[in-house]
Order: structure tokens, then C-alpha cells, then sequence
């Protein structure tokens, strides 16, 4: 099993870091350099944890457990006006980019009020796309409890809701952090960043708990690998102008190229001896017509 890891350093024998990742099979999910600082997320095997810390005081970097790497979440709001966004939401969504996920900000387009509440099939599948779903919702009780669960309690990926009021859960959901409703500027109190964090530490255990359960019947390859070998033979994935082209997720990548044009060309990877399309679902994203790749299971061949 890898476990990921964010270093925080300086340029200098950085490649000391990734020869140990080449030797131990590890891999840099993503990498930035702004002048002489580093920051890298890592994916290491868990037998080298401590030889890859052990290597990070060496070089007199931080390093740190940081299970939000490699997962993409969509952060739901229930509309994309001003009523509901920007502040929570996108405060919610900043804290998980720290921690380092991959976020989305999805906006329904009748998730309001108590009787026309509801989501379409369209926005579901988008948001079952991601890996977990995080609904910032507002401040009252009776509303939250009794009208908007049936915006998530189906769908197929874990749930994490945020809220004003101060609830031990909510039906459907794999957690709820109360104290964030609606508010009109910025979070910038120290409370309120407590609260934030404690959304990104939640998804970090509902993360690992998934990533548990694929244990128990593992994919038939890493999608660490898959990013890795389709970016290399690929060259126009890398080379896309949008951020994180090839997006790492739990059980896949997303690849931000358009499916009409990049379908067969990610379909023929050939990884291992195998091409992808044989030990993958390779289908056509709701968002924006990207590439989405499922890894299936390894039982489903034996």
C-alpha cells in the first residue's frame, strides 16, 4: 500500500529524494519550485516511511502524512450565486488544496429552498466522478435535516456535509462538521480555520478507510502508474494548459484532453504488456468532455 506524503524543502540534493523514490518504487505525484523552495507530493510504499523521513531531515525539509494526495473532491454548493458562494465553499475548498487534494467547486442548479430541492442525474454522475463529495450547506437546522439530504444520501461516493447548526450527523453523510454555514466574508479567525481543518481531517480519515476496502480486493494496477506511463506516452497530456492535466484519483485519472480526439490513444497505452483499455474503463467525463479512466479491480480477471 503507498502512503502519501508532502515534503516541504529546499532545491538543493532534492534529486537525492527522487533517486529514492526510482530505487523503493515511489513515485512525485506533483512538484513545485518557486525559486529556491520545494514542495512535493510523494507516493511511497509503506514499508519506507521511515527511510524517506529519515532522508527529508537529511536535507532539512518537512515532511509530513498527507492521505488527501491523489483523491479529487467535489465541493457542492447548492446554487453558484452569491446566496451560497463564494466564502464557504470556497474557503472549504482552499483547506483541502493545502492538505493537498484536488478540488472542484460544483454549483446545483435547483439545490435550493425546501420544495424544489433536488439534484439532476447529470450533476450526480459529475459529482460521483470524484472521489469524495464535500456539500457546504447553510444554517438551518429543520432545513438541512429534513430537505437536503435526498441532494446526496444515493450517491455512490462517501459524503461530507458542512453546516451552521451543531448536529451529531446527518442521514447519508460519513460525517458533518457544524459551525460553517453561510457567513459574508472570508474565513479568517483562528476558530474558524480550526473548523475548516477539521473538514480537510475528516476526508483524510474517509480517504483512508476507502483506500482500505481497495486493499481488501486491489486494483489491477496503481494509478500512480497509469499517470505516470500516460504522461509519457502521451505528451500532449502534460503538455495541457489546464492545471493538473493528468489528475490523479483513488481508483483512476482523469486526463484533460478531449475524448473524441484522445480516446484510442489513451485506450492503447500499453503499460505492463497490457493496453489500458483491457484492465480499464476509459469513458467520456461530464465535465468539459474530458478522459476519464476507472482501474478495475484485479478479481474481475482471475
Amino acid at each position: 500500500m503507498l502512503k502519501y506524503l508532502l515534503f516541504e524543502g529546499g532545491i538543493y540534493k532534492h534529486e537525492m529524494i527522487t533517486e529514492f523514490l526510482e530505487d523503493v518504487g515511489g513515485f512525485i505525484v506533483q512538484k513545485n519550485v518557486a525559486g529556491l523552495d520545494l514542495i512535493m507530493n510523494l507516493a511511497v510504499p509503506e514499508e519506507e516511511l521511515e527511510n524517506v523521513k529519515k532522508l527529508a531531515a537529511e536535507l532539512k525539509g518537512k515532511i509530513k502524512l498527507a492521505p488527501l494526495i491523489g483523491v479529487e473532491v467535489a465541493v457542492v454548493a447548492p446554487t453558484l450565486s452569491r446566496h451560497h458562494l463564494p466564502h464557504p465553499a470556497c474557503d472549504v475548498a482552499e483547506n483541502l488544496r493545502r492538505h493537498g487534494a484536488k478540488t472542484n467547486i460544483i454549483g446545483l442548479s435547483r439545490g435550493v429552498g425546501q420544495k424544489i430541492v433536488h439534484s439532476s442525474p447529470m450533476e450526480r454522475e459529475l459529482i460521483e466522478e470524484h472521489d469524495i463529495a464535500v456539500f457546504t450547506l447553510g444554517n438551518f437546522e429543520r432545513c438541512l435535516t429534513k430537505y437536503k439530504p435526498p441532494l446526496y444520501k444515493d450517491l455512490a461516493i462517501p459524503v461530507i456535509v458542512t453546516g451552521g447548526p451543531q448536529l451529531g450527523s446527518m442521514e447519508g453523510a460519513q460525517g458533518y462538521v457544524g459551525g460553517i454555514g453561510r457567513y459574508p466574508e472570508r474565513a479568517r479567525t483562528g476558530d474558524m480555520i480550526d473548523k475548516l481543518r477539521s473538514v480537510s481531517e475528516l476526508a483524510g480519515t474517509v480517504v483512508e478507510e476507502r483506500r482500505r476496502e481497495l486493499d481488501l480486493d486491489p486494483l489491477v494496477l496503481e494509478p500512480t502508474v497509469v499517470k505516470e506511463e500516460v504522461e509519457r506516452q502521451i505528451p500532449e497530456a502534460k503538455e495541457a494548459l489546464s492545471p493538473n492535466p493528468v489528475t490523479l484519483k483513488i481508483d483512476g485519472v482523469r486526463i484533460k484532453l478531449q475524448y473524441d480526439d484522445y480516446k484510442e490513444k489513451v485506450s492503447n497505452t500499453v503499460i505492463n504488456g497490457k493496453r489500458l483499455g483491457e484492465f480499464s474503463v476509459v469513458k467520456r467525463s461530464q465535465m468539459r468532455d474530458y478522459i476519464l479512466v476507472k482501474i478495475l479491480p484485479a478479481s474481475m480477471f482471475q
